[in-house]
C-alpha cells in the first residue's frame, strides 16, 4: 500500500480533517508508521524527479524550415530560468516534434540541465542545449510519457487551467519534497479501510494523537440525485444475495472520455498506477482514495449483449458450466463455477470483484455508462482470483472485505466528479440492491455497540491509562466512544467503514496501537520457577523408548494412515476404521485401528535393502469409528508395537528356539519395570466374549496366528497380543517365516516409583539349568512362573536370583510330554555362594513340580 505525504496534507487541508501528518518531517512520521501501523518497506522521494521542471506558454510557434514534422517554439518560461539564451522579448526557443503544439498552449518545460523524468529510476537523461536541423533547442517539451504520467507519446503534455508562466511543475502540482511511503500490505489484511489514502490519513491522524474528522461527502447514508432525464433504464438482478450483499448501479449519459486532467494523472503515478483516460482515471483514483473498487461499463454495448434488449440489463449469478469470458486484459477464460459473474440477461461481462470483460469496456466512442459500486464475499474473490491467476488492484482490495455501508457515501462522490470533469449527468434511477439488515443500516456500523471497562483493557495492555484517555484515543478515529453511568466502563461503536469491531479484545488491540505497542512497559511476568510436574505418559513413553533402543531395537514413525487393501490383507475390518475424505494419497485413505499392519508393511522393504535382523517398535495412536467417548468425540488408545524378523540363512547361523520367545523377551523387557502383573494366556484359553468386550482387541489380534500367539492379561484385562503372524499374511508381505512380535495398549500401564536401580554382588555368581520333563497339557507359562514361585520363597536372605528360559524340546518317540530347561542364576551381595546350596535350592523346586506337575527332572 503506497501514501503521499503531500497527499495527505492536501487532503485533510481541502477538507479540514486532521493537522500537517508530518509535523516533524517525513524521517519521524516513516518511524511512527512503522512503530504502531504498518511496516514500511520502501520510501521515495517522488517529487525529486521532478525538480527543474517548469510550466511555459507557447507564445509563437511556427514550422521547421529543414523538417516536415518539427516546429519551432518561442516559450515564455517568466525568467524562471537565468542561464538559457534569450531573444529580445525574454523568450525562449525550443524546438518540439509534437502535433499539439500551438500557440497560447500551457506546457511543462524541461530547461537544459533537467533529468527526464521516465529516465530518472534506470538511466538518467540530462538535456542539454543542442542544435536541431540548424535551430537551437532549449531543453524540450515533454509529453505524458517522458514526465513519467503515462504510456502517451503522441504528443506533449497539455497543462490545463490558466497558469502563470514560470510556475514550478512540483508547486502547482503538489510534488515539492514529496515522499511516498510504500507500507507492507500483509500489515492490512484486516484492515480494508486502510487500502485507501483516506483510511491511511485517519491512522496517521490517530497514531500521532490528532483528532481526524472525515469529509462531509463520506457517509453511511447517503443519496445520489437524479437531474437529467431517465432516459437510461437499468435492471439489476442479484441471484446470490449472500456473497453480494449490496450492488449499487448509476446510469449516466453524455460522458466525454479524453485524457485526465494533469493532476489526476499525478495522483495516479505517484501511487504507482498508469493513468488511461477521465473516467477509468476517476474510479482508479477514487479505489486508491476510499478503499472501495469501482467500474464503469459503456452502457450501449451491456444493452448490445442482450439480442432485441432496448434497456440494460444486470444480472449477479455464479457461473454455468462451459461460459467462457474475454477479459479486459485480453485472456480468456472458463470461470471456475463458484465465481461470482457479473452478467447481462444471456452473457457474461465481468468477473467480478476481479476484472471487467472487454465486450462492454468503455472507449473514445463511451457516451453513456453504467457505474458499479458493489461489495463481494472476500473469500469468494479470492479463491477466484488464486484459480485463474489474477491479481488486480481490485482484487487486493475485495478479498480484503470492504465494508457494503460505505458503497453510496463513494458512488455519490464520484458521480459527481464524474459530472465536473467528464460531462454528462445521472440519466436514471439509481439502483441500491441492498442486502443489510435494517439494524445494521440504522446504526451505521457492522457490530452493535461493546461495552468495555477501562480495567479489561489495562489489565491486558499493562498499562494504567484512565477511561478518559481512552476514549479521546478511539474519538480521535472517529469511533462512537463515551464512559456510562459506570464511570470505568466505555460504550464502543466502530465507525461504518471498520469491519474488523467485533469483540472486546478487538477494542484492546486498538486501543494499543494508538497508544503505541512500543510505549507498553517492558516488565517480565512473575512466574513460580516450581519445576512443572512430570507428565506420567510422557515418563512412561521415554522409558519404553530407552528399554527397546538400548536392547536394539529401532523406532519407527509411520503415518497414522494406511492403505484399505493393508487393511484387508493384515484381516482388519476396515468398515469400522475412519474414512479420509481428502486423503493425502490413495494409500493413505484409513485411519489405523492397529500399529502392526503398517509396521509389518516395513519390513520386507528393510530386508529388501539388505538388513538381515532386526526389530522395530513404534508408538502411537489408534482410532476407530466403534470406540467414542462421554464427548461424542473419537476417542484414542495409545498403544506400543514390536516387530522381530530375521532373514532365514540369519537364524539357521545365529537363532534357536521359535520366533514367539524371541518376541516375548522384549515384552519382558519392557514390563520389567511397571508395577503391573503381566501373565501369557493361549488364545484358546481366552473366553470369546472377554475379546469381543474390546472392539478394538479383535482388530489387533487380526493379524497374529492362534495357534502360535498369547494374549497379554495385565490386572485381569487383556491387553494386548504376542506371538507370530499368519502363514497367508507372512507371504502376501514377504516376511521372513522367523517373524514374531506383540502390541499392546500400554494406557494403564503406572511405572513403580522410586529408584530402579539395583546394586550388582562383587562376588561371584553361579549359574545352573534345571530341566523337568512334564505333560504336554502343562503350558510354558504355568511351569515357569510356579518355578519363580518357589524360588522366590526359598530365596537365601541377600541375594539375587534371574530365571530364564533355555530350551523346550519334544522326543519325537515321546508325544506325551516335552522337557522344558531353565537357566537360573543367584549371586550373594555378602559372600561366595556353593553349588551345594544352589543344588538344594533347585532339588526343592524339582519335588514341589513333581507333586504339582508330575514332572521329572532329567
Amino acid at each position: 500500500m503506497k501514501v503521499s505525504i503531500n497527499a495527505v496534507r492536501a487532503f485533510n487541508e481541502r477538507f479540514n480533517c486532521a493537522p500537517d501528518p508530518a509535523p516533524e518531517g517525513a524521517d519521524k512520521l516513516v518511524e511512527r508508521i512503522g512503530a504502531q501501523l504498518a511496516a514500511v518497506e520502501e520510501t521515495i522521494s517522488f517529487g525529486a524527479k521532478f525538480g527543474g521542471i517548469v510550466i511555459v506558454k507557447v507564445v509563437q510557434c511556427w514550422k521547421h524550415g529543414n523538417s516536415d514534422h518539427l516546429n519551432v517554439c518561442l516559450i515564455d518560461d517568466g525568467g524562471r530560468n537565468q542561464e538559457v539564451a534569450r531573444n529580445n522579448d525574454g523568450l525562449v526557443q525550443v524546438v518540439c516534434g509534437a502535433q499539439n503544439v500551438r500557440e497560447g498552449l500551457s506546457v511543462a518545460w524541461l530547461p537544459p540541465g533537467a533529468t527526464v523524468p521516465s529516465s530518472s529510476d534506470s538511466d538518467p537523461f540530462v538535456l542539454t542545449v543542442r542544435e536541431i536541423r540548424g535551430e537551437v533547442s532549449n531543453g524540450m517539451l515533454a509529453s505524458a510519457k517522458e514526465m513519467a504520467l503515462g504510456d502517451s507519446h503522441e504528443g506533449i503534455l497539455e497543462i490545463d487551467g490558466d497558469v502563470e508562466p514560470g510556475t514550478l511543475f512540483t508547486d502547482k502540482y503538489n510534488l515539492g519534497g514529496d515522499v511516498v511511503i510504500d507500507m507492507e500490505n500483509k500489515m492490512f489484511t484486516h484492515r480494508p479501510d486502510c487500502f485507501g489514502t483516506l483510511g491511511v490519513a485517519r491512522e496517521i491522524a490517530g497514531v500521532q494523537g490528532q483528532k481526524f474528522t472525515s469529509p462531509d461527502w463520506y457517509q453511511a447514508n447517503v443519496t445520489i440525485p437524479v437531474a437529467g432525464d431517465r432516459k437510461l433504464a437499468v435492471e439489476v438482478r442479484n441471484d446470490i444475495p449472500n456473497l453480494v450483499p449490496r450492488f449499487v448501479a448509476v446510469p449516466m449519459s453524455g460522458i466525454s472520455i479524453k485524457p485526465s486532467p494533469v493532476w489526476l494523472q499525478v495522483e495516479l503515478s505517484r501511487l504507482g498506477m498508469r493513468p488511461i483516460n477521465n473516467l477509468v482515471d476517476l474510479t482508479n483514483y477514487y479505489m486508491l482514495l476510499t478503499g472501495q473498487p469501482l467500474h464503469a461499463y459503456d452502457y450501449d454495448k451491456v444493452v448490445a449483449q442482450d439480442p432485441g434488449a432496448t434497456s440494460a440489463t444486470i444480472v449477479v449469478r455464479k457461473a454455468p458450466e462451459g461460459e467462457k469470458l474475454t477479459l479486459l486484459n485480453g485472456k480468456e477464460i472458463e470461470p471456475r463455477a463458484e465465481a461470482i459473474m457479473i452478467a447481462t440477461a444471456t452473457k457474461a461481462i465481468g468477473l467480478a470483484g476481479v476484472m471487467g470483460g472487454s465486450d462492454t469496456e468503455v472507449d473514445e466512442s463511451t457516451s453513456d455508462i453504467i457505474l458499479e459500486c458493489a461489495s463481494f464475499n472476500m473469500y469468494s474473490i479470492r479463491r477466484t482470483s488464486m484459480s485463474h491467476g489474477i491479481f488486480s488492484d481490485a482484487v487486493a482490495r475485495f478479498n480484503k472485505g470492504q465494508s457494503p455501508l460505505q458503497n453510496m457515501a463513494v458512488a455519490a462522490r464520484i458521480v459527481q466528479e464524474i459530472i465536473d470533469i467528464c460531462g454528462g449527468q445521472v440519466a436514471g434511477n439509481v439502483v441500491d440492491d441492498n442486502h443489510i439488515s435494517t439494524e445494521v443500516l440504522e446504526r451505521a456500523s457492522m457490530y452493535a455497540p461493546l461495552i468495555v471497562s477501562a480495567a479489561f483493557i489495562n489489565d491486558r495492555l499493562g498499562l494504567q491509562l484512565p477511561a478518559t484517555d481512552i476514549v479521546e484515543l478511539l474519538i480521535n478515529v472517529e469511533f462512537q466512544a463515551h464512559q456510562t453511568s459506570t464511570s470505568d466502563e466505555i460504550s464502543v461503536t466502530a465507525p461504518f467503514w471498520r469491519t474488523d469491531i467485533e469483540i472486546p479484545e478487538d477494542v484492546v488491540e486498538e486501543v494499543g496501537r494508538l497508544y503505541g505497542f512500543d510505549k507498553l512497559p517492558l516488565e517480565l511476568p512473575h512466574r513460580n520457577i516450581t519445576p512443572a510436574t512430570k507428565n506420567p505418559t510422557l515418563l512412561q513413553k521415554s522409558h519404553i523408548r530407552n528399554v527397546l533402543s538400548q536392547s536394539g531395537a529401532n523406532e519407527l514413525l509411520n503415518y497414522s494412515f494406511v492403505d484399505g487393501k493393508l487393511l484387508d490383507t493384515v484381516g482388519q475390518n476396515k468398515d469400522i476404521a475412519f474414512k479420509l475424505s481428502n486423503a493425502l494419497s490413495p494409500e493413505l485413505q484409513y485411519y489405523r485401528m492397529s500399529l502392526t499392519p503398517g509396521m509389518l508393511d516395513k519390513v520386507h522393504a528393510n530386508i529388501k535393502a539388505g538388513y538381515d535382523e532386526f526389530v522395530l517398535f513404534e508408538l502411537g495412536k489408534l482410532h476407530a469409528t466403534t470406540e467414542y467417548g462421554d464427548d461424542e468425540l473419537p476417542k484414542s488408545f495409545d498403544n506400543l508395537a514390536v516387530v522381530i524378523a530375521a532373514e532365514d540363512k540369519k537364524v539357521e547361523r545365529d537363532y534357536s528356539g521359535a520366533a514367539f520367545y524371541q518376541a516375548r523377551k522384549y515384552l519382558v523387557a519392557v514390563l520389567a519395570d511397571f508395577d503391573a502383573s503381566a501373565t501369557l494366556l493361549p488364545i484358546g484359553d481366552v473366553e470369546k466374549a472377554e475379546i469381543e468386550a474390546q472392539a478394538l482387541l479383535s482388530q489387533l489380534m487380526a493379524p497374529f496366528d492362534t495357534v502360535r500367539s498369547a494374549v497379554i492379561k495385565v490386572s485381569d484385562r487383556i491387553v494386548g497380543v504376542v506371538g507370530e503372524y499368519k502363514p497367508s499374511i507372512r507371504k502376501t508381505l514377504k516376511l521372513p517365516v522367523y517373524s514374531a512380535g506383540f502390541e499392546m495398549d500400554i494406557s494403564d500401564l503406572q511405572l513403580r516409583g522410586g529408584s530402579q536401580y539395583v546394586r550388582r554382588s562383587r562376588f561371584p555368581g553361579i549359574t545352573q539349568d534345571i530341566c523337568l520333563r512334564v505333560p504336554i497339557a502343562v503350558s510354558y507359562q504355568q511351569l515357569h512362573d510356579f518355578t519363580w514361585q518357589n524360588l522366590q520363597q526359598g530365596q537365601p536372605e541377600g541375594t539375587e536370583i534371574h530365571l530364564a528360559p533355555y530350551d523346550i524340546y519334544q522326543r519325537p518317540d515321546d508325544s506325551e510330554f516335552k522337557q522344558v530347561t531353565f537357566r537360573f542364576s543367584i549371586s550373594s551381595h555378602e559372600r561366595t555362594m556353593t553349588d551345594a546350596e544352589v543344588n538344594s535350592l533347585l532339588d526343592t523346586v524339582a519335588s514341589a513340580a513333581a507333586e504339582a506337575f508330575h514332572a521329572e527332572r532329567v
